[in-house]
């Protein structure tokens, strides 16, 4: 049964990554866009705390976690966000409803495999800049697309509480850009329309240690190791003269400039470790840090003399609880509670001030009776950005569910 899901789900997860829209963020326009993938729900629902061994859980971030596998698993989650965008003198509300991941794990005794597919940036904004003098230019803004991500993880185990990973992955996708310039009462502008087709490859390097430091209370820790690597960027501009109507859909009347040009982006080295405490299906608390160097992920189409770039880095603090993993009369007793905070500094700086998202998180999972398959729910509440300086703040609330669903596929069959 669970292949013909994997099936289905990888045919409509393919569709889908091409048609949403997963940002409302004008914050989207710098460099590849909103970053989207920020783990699996499990993991977001920790402040995005990725540290344990799970034999039962993919981990997508840390490739060493594919060792630790035990069952065959497919893992699906989308979401559901209400963002509010406010200025000094402005306020307006966005929704967006989002896949976000697809993968599968293959346990083969120390080794383990996975691949999957996961939108990793997205682009959407529509943005209306309005002149105050009557005769001055005003802009209608907008953006869409994004970068998708195709994986292949390969995970290892050295001793028994030691496992190492890998992972290459396939960046590509597609970033349309369009700025109409228009005068007031006048049915004629001019707009320029960019699209960047992005591809290339980046690797990931993990690894996961367990160590027992009282009775049945272990130690965890993880540690990941993204390389600098290079993205292709094929940019198309196009110049031209429209007409226009009053929602700003408009008709091309004549191109005026047509330009191709082809330039390499870097994405910037990364690193990440993390640590904790816990009971294996009982509790765990624990902290990760994220750093990532200055890339070089501005083009010719999203440049700005207001912006500059700076380190980003992440803090997560989060854990779960389980009441009683094992009881068969009280079924909240073996819900899987899930809390924790993050802080991210973006790196974008506009107009002086640094782009940071911080925010709260919660979550459940719930058991399927009968299996070891769970579904998970998610809540997260955050805020991103500052009205300051003429800036935009945006306070969003996200409603994940995923599913991870075991099965055992490699296994002799004993006949009697």
């Amino acid at each position: 049964m669970i292949k013909k899901i994997i099936v289905i789900a990888c045919f409509f997860f393919s569709l889908m990554s091409n048609a949403q829209s997963g940002s409302a963020s004008p914050y989207s326009f710098f460099g590849i866009g909103e970053s989207r993938f920020k783990g699996n729900l499990e993991n977001r629902s920790m402040g995005g705390l990725n540290i344990e061994q799970d034999s039962l859980h993919i981990n997508i971030l840390n490739p060493a976690s594919f060792a630790s596998i035990r069952f065959t698993t497919f893992t699906i989650g989308g979401n559901y966000t209400s963002t509010s965008l406010k200025t000094d003198s402005k306020k307006e509300n966005a929704q967006r409803t989002t896949l976000d991941y697809l993968a599968v794990a293959l346990p083969l005794g120390k080794i383990g495999v996975g691949f999957g597919l996961l939108p990793y940036t997205s682009v959407g904004y529509n943005i209306q800049s309005t002149s105050s003098d009557p005769n001055g230019a005003n802009n209608v803004m907008k953006g869409t697309g994004g970068l998708n991500k195709a994986f292949f993880s390969l995970g290892y185990t050295i001793i028994p509480n030691l496992v190492i990973g890998a992972d290459m992955q396939y960046n590509f996708g597609r970033i349309n850009n369009s700025n109409l310039e228009y005068i007031t009462g006048v049915a004629i502008g001019t707009q320029e329309v960019n699209k960047a087709d992005l591809n290339g490859f980046t690797a990931n390097f993990g690894a996961m240690y367990k160590y027992k430091i009282y009775k049945k209370t272990n130690l965890y820790s993880s540690f990941t190791y993204t390389p600098q690597s290079k993205l292709s960027s094929s940019n198309k501009r196009t110049i031209s003269t429209v007409n226009y109507n009053s929602n700003f859909d408009v008709g091309v009347i004549d191109a005026v400039d047509e330009r191709e040009i082809r330039t390499d982006l870097t994405i910037p080295e990364k690193i990440s470790f993390g640590f904790g405490a816990g009971q294996t299906k009982k509790w765990m608390i624990g902290t990760q840090m994220v750093f990532q160097n200055v890339g070089k992920l501005a083009s010719d189409y999203n440049t700005s003399s207001n912006t500059t770039y700076g380190k980003y880095s992440s803090y997560s603090l989060g854990g779960y609880y389980v009441p009683n993993y094992n009881v068969f009369s009280k079924y909240y007793q073996k819900v899987v509670y899930r809390a924790g905070l993050k802080f991210t500094k973006t790196g974008t700086i506009v107009n002086s001030e640094e782009i940071n998202d911080k925010g709260i998180t919660l979550g459940f999972g719930l058991p399927i009776s009968g299996s070891l398959s769970n579904m998970n729910v998610g809540l997260e509440y955050g805020q991103r950005g500052t009205t300051a300086k003429g800036l935009v703040q945006e306070n969003y609330f996200t409603f994940a569910v995923s599913f991870s669903l075991n099965d055992k596929w490699f296994g002799h069959r004993k006949i009697d």
